[in-house]
């Protein structure tokens, strides 16, 4: 049986989480149904918009994502302490967004005096919102509905589009993130669906790799988009907000990485490696182990075995969870 996802995830061990949610139905999510000729490819750009709108309402950020026919992965930041700092106008703000609400909380948005009896249960309501706005699952679950009814609008049809449960993996060390990282940015190159990462549509890499070429070619100082997390450029020791490498670092060693994985030369290694590789002490074919099958390799956590028991302990697993 599997575990509750909150015995799978702890802030104290880890802030960054891959998913993966895959169709249950044979209609594609996105792309051309070879049986019957039809494209869903429209449905892209569906799920691309409403993934990236939804961090401007949770305390969760994006950092890496890629779109494919039949699922799509995800790799995601929670921020705690931005949670933490709302004030209750802001967590009612932000969840009136997404959903009605109780007529508290709606009298509380107007600004209207409240009784008593009113501010218990707007108290109660304000906490229940503020753990939910900084949750994967509803994360997950805002944007997976949100695809089901388009989807089954288009199509006519009612019942489940998704599986009933989405895959997550605790990246539990800097080696593990950036290693999961690359693994969803070249999806559509390992299922040939585009030759190089800065071609393969609705990935972050090419959301990435096109913001720093406008901005290189304007002059322009920050290579970041806006919408995902920001590349610090430095490693961070307690493993906090921000990604440990420098963009151009980053997307040198998805360029490297997938121009192997495309030529499927792995026994004609490319002498000239990232400097990232050794920075993180990671050998080249380690580095292609991990980034072609990272689901293979790991299965709830990923990490260095030190990271492993400290999670163990953390979430109460009787035996170390290696994979």
């Amino acid at each position: 049986m599997p575990k509750p996802r909150k015995a799978q995830i702890s802030l104290d061990a880890t802030p960054y989480y891959h998913c993966v949610s895959r169709c249950v139905r044979r209609a594609f999510l996105c792309g051309l149904d070879q049986l019957t000729g039809k494209s869903y490819e429209h449905r892209r750009g569906w799920l691309e918009k409403k993934l990236l709108s939804l961090p401007s309402i949770f305390s969760i950020e994006i950092a890496a994502y890629a779109i494919m026919s039949n699922h799509y992965h995800v790799v995601l930041y929670i921020d705690a302490e931005q949670a933490r700092s709302w004030s209750d106008y802001e967590v009612a703000e932000r969840w009136h967004k997404l959903f009605r609400g109780s007529p508290v909380s709606v009298k509380f948005l107007q600004r209207k005096p409240l009784s008593e009896g009113e501010k218990i249960i707007l108290d109660l309501l304000i906490a229940k919102w503020r753990d939910r706005l900084q949750d994967i699952s509803w994360f997950m679950r805002v944007l997976n509905e949100a695809i089901a009814r388009e989807a089954n609008r288009e199509d006519q049809c009612s019942g489940r589009f998704w599986e009933g449960r989405f895959k997550s993996q605790a990246l539990l060390d800097e080696k593990a993130l950036l290693a999961c990282m690359a693994y969803v940015d070249l999806n559509p190159i390992r299922a040939k669906m585009a030759r190089t990462p800065e071609h393969s549509e609705h990935t972050s890499v090419k959301n990435r790799y096109q913001k720093a070429v406008t901005n290189q070619e304007s002059n322009l100082p920050d290579n970041q988009v806006n919408v995902l997390l920001s590349f610090t450029g430095y490693p961070n020791n307690e493993f906090k907000k921000g990604l440990p490498v420098p963009l151009t670092d980053y997307l040198a060693l998805v360029d490297w990485t997938g121009r192997i994985v495309r030529d499927d030369k792995r026994g004609a290694l490319s002498h000239t490696l990232p400097p990232i590789l050794d920075r993180l002490q990671i050998d080249q074919q380690e580095w292609l182990t991990l980034s072609q099958g990272f689901e293979k390799t790991y299965k709830t956590f990923a990490g260095g075995s030190d990271k492993m028991k400290l999670v163990s302990q953390l979430l109460g697993y009787q035996r170390l969870r290696t994979t």
